[in-house]
């Protein structure tokens, strides 16, 4: 399974592609620090899951959310935010996010839903 992480954070990216090498068949294909990144990156990798923040300095992980559910084919979108408020849940899943977590209490839940997800 082929996933692609977008976070400003080179700690949180650093421990998502750490925590993630230990899925088995889990691949992180490629990471951005923003949003046009993350678009571009996600468009050209073509993975199966992408991982988006919702806040970014240069973006927010929505838009990119919004811009890969147009293409042909999108992966499946996990939201993993410091910011896991009703409202932002809301829109993030009208938008088309298949999953949303909060970083500061269902980080692990990524790794076991990816498991879930290669096993299926």
């Amino acid at each position: 399974m082929r996933v692609f992480v977008v976070d400003d954070s080179p700690l949180v990216r650093e421990r998502l592609v750490t925590l993630l090498s230990e899925v088995e068949g889990v691949e992180v294909v490629g990471t951005a620090d923003s949003a046009a990144d993350g678009i571009g990156g996600i468009i050209s990798s073509r993975p199966e899951v992408a991982i988006l923040d919702i806040r970014m300095p240069a973006g927010s992980g929505i838009s990119v959310l919004e811009a890969i559910k147009q293409q042909e084919s999108p992966p499946i979108v996990v939201m993993l935010t410091n910011y896991p408020y009703p409202q932002y849940r809301k829109k993030c899943m009208d938008a088309g996010a298949d999953y949303f977590f909060d970083k500061s209490n269902e980080f692990h839940k990524v790794a076991e839903l990816l498991q879930r997800l290669g096993s299926s």
